[in-house]
């Protein structure tokens, strides 16, 4: 297969030329370096099989750490180590209810966004 291009290699410019209206357009269009960070970080969370399972649970209501743990068949142990990550991200809320801990998505933000994804890799 030697001389052929597969169709996932990336192509490059045949000649060095700079679109400068172009660049200018995309350079004031780039958020800051400190909210690209902070988007990044918050894409992280999203990064994890396990994490994507426990928000796809969160979206129709709360659940408690033996809820999901059930759910996904896993330990509370681990439920509970991944939902501090979501919640350090501000993707999910807790609150207390007796000696029992739900939680919930904080946002439609996140809702949208997850299931934007979903639907993204669902139509690929």
């Amino acid at each position: 297969m030697a001389g052929k291009k597969q169709k996932s290699e990336v192509e490059c410019c045949e000649e060095h030329v700079i679109h400068t209206d172009a660049v200018q357009q995309a350079c004031g269009a780039m958020p800051d370096e400190d909210i690209t960070a902070a988007a990044s970080d918050f894409f992280k969370a999203f990064s994890d099989k396990t994490r994507l399972r426990i928000l796809s649970a969160l979206v129709t209501e709360e659940l408690c750490v033996c809820d999901i743990a059930s759910l996904l068949c896993m330990s509370q142990s681990a439920i509970s180590h991944q939902l501090r990550f979501l919640k350090q991200a501000r993707l999910v809320r807790s609150r207390k209810s007796g000696k029992t801990v739900y939680y919930a998505l904080c946002d439609d933000h996140i809702q949208t966004i997850l299931a934007q994804g979903i639907a993204h890799v669902q139509e690929g």
